[in-house]
């Protein structure tokens, strides 16, 4: 068994203790407050994006509802055109009356389309919470 000398054992003790850390720096409190407005506009425009994202997306839809409204609408018009046309010239009206009634088809369908579009469209909004995030921001760093 060996023992150390008694300063050995001093030596080591004094080079375990902790060294109290400096104050930070102005600069260093500088630079981590920018780094995190940074970070925080960062977040605060990924959630704009995230939000205006699903808005697009449902407006979209809601443009291409009313977009095929519009198709079998022009589709009715033409089907119209040609039942009226037959329902005069000819005198058997069996196949008029079979024109007029794919129009009232197309039509009906026409109809629910548009509706659909409508409640789709309805449904975009604006990013609030972004807004609502960003004015809280404001106000928070007009303070400071």
């Amino acid at each position: 068994m060996t023992t150390q000398p008694p300063q050995v054992a001093e030596q080591s003790k004094h080079v375990l203790t902790p060294v109290a850390e400096p104050e930070p720096t102005i600069g260093r409190l500088v630079a981590d407050a920018s780094r995190d407005i940074s970070s925080l506009i960062h977040n605060e425009i990924a959630l704009a994006k995230s939000e205006l994202k699903v808005s697009v997306k449902a407006g979209g839809t809601g443009a291409g509802m009313f977009a095929g409204a519009a198709f079998f609408a022009l589709l009715g018009v033409v089907m119209l055109s040609i039942g009226v046309a037959l329902l005069i010239n000819f005198t058997g009206l069996a196949l008029a009356y079979c024109f007029l009634i794919v129009f009232g088809g197309y039509m009906a369908f026409a109809g629910l389309l548009g509706l659909i579009g409508i409640r789709l469209v309805r449904r975009v909004r604006g990013p609030e919470r972004a807004i609502h995030q960003a004015q809280e921001t404001s106000q928070i760093l007009k303070r400071k």
